[in-house]
């Protein structure tokens, strides 16, 4: 067996393409094009890349994008005035802020801030919550993006045995309430899980976001299971690779993500598709 490659690629691509048709339809209409703020605080290398993408995605689609790229020595006071404004832009449709920010800022207080209906990247308590009761309205951008990627494999997830490897906010937790809202039965594990080989081997979709290079083996692998690698490392020799050994894994699985390419285009599509989702949702409320 050797597995099918779940194109992060190709599926982000065909789903800005709608969104840049939907954004010329809102302008054709005389309503303006939805907003994307981006704020940077400091100059983490990993982060510019990612706003650059998210910049040039908005480019793309049509997006109005507005770029705040601040001092390592922004204050929190500052940075949560800058948020008040934006909260009260009608041209702001979504306010992100980038992570990580420097130590002296308190990301949580940050997060709250936020406008909840404009908190695009689905971070806030409140998003977090109505995803937790089924009600969603702004998802976490990387757990929904794998959710459309899983959509296009054709395989039913009611029923199936589904394990996520790492219990971050950001992407273990509200997958693991993407997969229980469409009824998979989930475990979630750690650093504190016991015998993660066997209960990675016992699952029919196994989604992997550590942040440890080849964590997960390639023989722990139920055959035919379902594999979404969600890290992305750099290792010495300057080469890219998940937190699933792919090589082993694409063997054994019938559908994996590959790194890169996999679940990373997919998290700044999603990110537009909310903030279209904002824009549209506004119109709908005038």
């Amino acid at each position: 067996m050797s597995a099918q490659l779940l194109d992060g690629k190709a599926i982000a691509a065909e789903l800005r393409l709608h969104i840049k048709q939907a954004v010329a339809q809102r302008v054709a209409q005389g309503k303006t094009a939805p907003g994307l703020a981006v704020i940077l605080v400091g100059a983490n290398p990993a982060s510019q890349v990612y706003v650059r993408n998210k910049k040039n995605a908005c480019k793309e689609v049509g997006f109005n994008d507005f770029a705040y790229d601040l001092a390592e020595t922004t204050s929190q006071a500052e940075l949560l005035s800058l948020i008040d404004e934006l909260n009260g832009r009608d041209d702001v449709h979504g306010i992100l802020v980038q992570l990580p920010l420097p130590k002296h800022i308190n990301p949580e207080t940050v997060i709250e801030r936020i406008d909840p209906k404009k908190d695009v990247d689905g971070f806030h308590p409140y998003n977090v919550g109505r995803l937790a009761t089924r009600m969603t309205k702004l998802a976490p951008c990387t757990p929904h993006g794998v959710m459309t990627m899983l959509a296009k494999t054709g395989i039913p997830l009611k029923g199936l045995n589904a394990v996520v490897v790492g219990a971050s906010n950001i992407v273990g937790v509200p997958m693991m309430l993407e997969l229980l809202n469409v009824r998979a039965t989930v475990t979630i594990c750690h650093s504190a899980t016991q015998d993660l080989a066997k209960k990675v081997g016992e699952a029919d979709l196994v989604v992997v976001g550590v942040g440890i290079p080849n964590m997960v083996k390639g023989e722990w692998i139920k055959p035919g299971a379902i594999v979404i690698d969600v890290g992305i490392n750099r290792l010495d020799d300057g080469r890219l690779c998940g937190d699933v050994e792919f090589n082993t894994a694409k063997e054994r699985a019938s559908w994996i993500t590959p790194v890169p390419g996999g679940v990373g285009p997919m998290t700044i599509a999603t990110l537009l598709e909310n903030t279209l989702h904002v824009a549209q949702s506004e119109d709908e409320g005038k």
